[in-house]
Order: C-alpha cells, then sequence, then structure tokens
C-alpha cells in the first residue's frame, strides 16, 4: 500500500520553504516541530497503556541538537537519554535532563570516557567485562548493567546490526553470567540489564522476540547469582518507513505484545517486576526532519547526473550504507513527467552520491530539492571533508521558523589550528 510521507504538505509549500532557504541558505536541516512532539508522545502513549513502570531514554546519537532533545524534555517531562560519549552526556544535561535519568552505554571505553561517566552519575550499562575491570580502577557506582549479546540481531542494513556473532557490541550469552557474577563479587548493589540488536527494524513481531531471550537470560541469572533486575532495557532500533511502499510500526502492539512475555514471566515467579526501558531515536526524530538543498548543476554524460549543494558530507547514510531516502522536488512532489538521473553533492569522491539511478521530475539550477526522513543520524554523522562548512538547522513550528544552529564557516574550521607566522 503507497503511503504519502507525513510532511509531504511541507514540501508542496514551495513559498515557505522558498522564503526559509533564502533566509538561512542551503544546504539546511529543517525540523518540524509539530511531528517531532507527535513522535515521542505516540510511543509515550503506548507504553504507558502496556506497563506500569517505564522509562524512555531518548538516543542522543540520532541527533544531538539540545534545542531538539529539550522540546522533547518539555513534551514528556519524565524523559531520559541514552548516552554514548560524553559529548552526548554533555548534551543531554544541556537540555535539561538530569543524570540519573540516563544511560550511558559506550563500547571499548577509554577510561577517561567512563571517569567522566562516573562523575556525570549517569547510569552505566557495560558493553565486556573488560570494561568492567577499567571501571573499577576508577571507582565503582551504586548499579551497573551490561549490554547482552544475544547471538543474533536484526537491522535495515547488515552494518546497522548490533548482535550477532559478527557484532562488536556486547557480552556473548557464553559469558554474560561472568559479567555479572564479578559485578555481585565486588559489591554492585543493584543491576539492571540491556540489549540492542540492530537498528531500523519495523518487523513488530521482532521486539516480543528479543523480550523472551532478554527474559531467559534474567532467568539465568537468578537462578545462578540470585541477582533481581531494577530495570530491563530493551533498547531501540525503532524503524521508520524510508520508502512508500513499508509499512509504520504500531507501537501500541509492539509495546501490548512485549509487556505480555514480560509480565507473564515475573508473575508466575511471583517476582517483583522491574521496570521496562527503551532507547529511542530514530523513530522519534527520523521523519521529523528534512534536508533542503539547492540544485547547483545539471550533467548530461554516461548518464544523467543532478548536482546539489547538499552531499556526503551533509547527509553520510547513502554513501555509508546505501541508505535510501525519498527526494522530492520542492513544490512538485507529485510530479509525474521524470527521467532517470543519479543525485549528487560536490564532495570528490565517486560514492558521493544522494540517490542512484532514481526518477526524478526535470530540474533547473537554483531550484530546491528535499530529502526526507533525515531527522535522525544525518546532522549528526554530517563532516567536514573537502573543507565544506556543516549546515545550519532549524526548527519548524507550522510556518514559523527559528534557527537553532547557525552555519559553521570556514574559518570556524579552522579556529584550532595553530599557523606559524
Amino acid at each position: 500500500m503507497q503511503q504519502s510521507h507525513p510532511l509531504i504538505n511541507t514540501i508542496k509549500n514551495k513559498s515557505l520553504l522558498s522564503a526559509i532557504a533564502d533566509e538561512y541558505g542551503t544546504p539546511l536541516y529543517i525540523y518540524s516541530e509539530e511531528k517531532l512532539i507527535e513522535n515521542v508522545n505516540k510511543i509515550n502513549s503506548a507504553l504507558n497503556n502496556n506497563f506500569d513502570s517505564y522509562h524512555i531514554c531518548y538516543t542522543i546519537k540520532a541527533n544531538s541538537n539540545p534545542h531538539l532533545i529539550k522540546a522533547l524534555k518539555t513534551t514528556v517531562t519524565t524523559l531520559g537519554a541514552d548516552c554514548a560519549s560524553p559529548g552526548e552526556i554533555y548534551a543531554a544535561e544541556l537540555a535539561g535532563i538530569q543524570p540519573d535519568e540516563c544511560i550511558y552505554t559506550g563500547n571499548y571505553e577509554s577510561p577517561e570516557d567512563l571517569d567522566y561517566a562516573l562523575k556525570a552519575g549517569v547510569h552505566i550499562n557495560l558493553d565486556d567485562i573488560t570494561s568492567f575491570y577499567r571501571l573499577k580502577s576508577i571507582g565503582l557506582p551504586n548499579d551497573i548493567a551490561f549490554r547482552l549479546n544475544p547471538g543474533f540481531g536484526k537491522g535495515a542494513f547488515s552494518q546497522i546490526i548490533t548482535g550477532g556473532e559478527n557484532s562488536k557490541f556486547g557480552v556473548p550469552q557464553f559469558d554474560i553470567v561472568n559479567a555479572y557474577r564479578l559485578a555481585k563479587e565486588t559489591g554492585i548493589p543493584k543491576f539492571g540489564i540491556q540489549c540492542m540488536t540492530g537498528s531500523g527494524v519495523l518487523d513488530s513481531k521482532y521486539y516480543p522476540k528479543l523480550m523472551i531471550e532478554i527474559l531467559k537470560t534474567v532467568k539465568l541469572l537468578k537462578n545462578e547469582l540470585d541477582i533481581h533486575m531494577d530495570y530491563i532495557s530493551l533498547g531501540g532500533g525503532y524503524g521508520i518507513p524510508y520508502q512508500d511502499d513499508e509499512v509504520r510500526l504500531d507501537f501500541e502492539q509492539v509495546f501490548r505484545d512485549v509487556s505480555k512475555h514480560f509480565y507473564s514471566y515475573f508473575e508466575k515467579r511471583n517476582e517483583s517486576k522491574p521496570a521496562l526501558w527503551i532507547e529511542p531515536g530514530k523513530s522519534v526524530v527520523g521523519d521529523a526532519g528534512i534536508l533542503l538543498t539547492r540544485v547547483t548543476g545539471i550533467k548530461e554524460s554516461y548518464k544523467s547526473f543532478i548536482g546539489v549543494d547538499a552531499g556526503m558530507e551533509t547527509l553520510m547514510r547513502p554513501a555509508l550504507y546505501g541508505a535510501y531516502h525519498r527526494i522530492y522536488k520542492v513544490g512538485e512532489p507529485d510530479a509525474t513527467n521524470t527521467k532517470n538521473v543519479d543525485i549528487t553533492g560536490r564532495i570528490c569522491e565517486n560514492t558521493d552520491r544522494l540517490a542512484v539511478d532514481r526518477d526524478f521530475p526535470e530540474v533547473a539550477e537554483g531550484d530546491l530539492v528535499a530529502v526526507m526522513d533525515t531527522g535522525a543520524y544525518s546532522f549528526t554523522m554530517s563532516h567536514q571533508f573537502c573543507t565544506r562548512p556543516r549546515a545550519a538547522e532549524v526548527l519548524l513550528n507550522g510556518v514559523e521558523s527559528r534557527l537553532i544552529r547557525q552555519r559553521e564557516t570556514i574559518e570556524e574550521i579552522f579556529q584550532n589550528c595553530y599557523v606559524e607566522n
């Protein structure tokens, strides 16, 4: 079933986007505040309907702009953050999220990373037994969790599957008891467990399956070590449709099915129920973002090219793992008179393609093009290759826009460099 994009009416509003482009320049990231709030409310409502105790930790790596995080925190006042670096802990703090509302999940963490997380007072989720030894040499928190690798994973691309034998993440199932035994024998009094096996998953049946596997490990740890979990984190990975024929996740169904296994397990054993934690990112901010870019050149070679002022330095996902993003001509998203083209940026790499062999309407130099679903893993993955400054970011509320990150300048790229006279 073909579905129109939730922001399609914004793309049809050529006068609005033209005015925004004229005011702030391109390339430009635009975020719909209305869509952002709708997404987090939908997830929060589904959890509230199916769990007595839960905690949402928004995944900062998806989009770390403090203005967006603050809007989410204002909407769901109990919102926490999933952080993977000291910088992400800092971003959460800027947005008003308290340390005890955050979970820190690094991997191959340096002593400096662990020291920052420990001093910040966040909940620490460790990727490996060796991580615990490094943490122990610095100090110990009041509670600890380990990231479980259950031996399988799932994701939209092979590169974003984070569970299984080929994954660099998590404690393998065969070593999980040893990890928690070490922590308990060292004197850690409270525990959680986390499991994050992949990203971009649109299969609603996968999440209850994953919960069943986590509960098997919870049972093992209870039997072997008499450990009770204060929280169980199902991680993130909740996908969004990137193409018209993909079906949006029904969060009400997902968490209803997860809760059945969750509550059945603890009720049968007459054990107190831990809180369910989740770490959504893409499902919160992904489809709330648009990358607005301007056509800079049109080339007829062995194939047809449309050049734009946003390339792989602005949006890395297509070059990194062949990600597909819907792309529309601003003002004419439903155009049917198309030709086959590649859409490329200005970077000196042949992988610099936002789209390959895409049917696209006729455009002229100066026309505006919108790349959809760029709220997550887009600006946060942007970089300065070819010494291209990073884009500006704008928050859109109806037809009112405001700058939430100014465009980087060439001079700012070099501000920390020293050149001898």
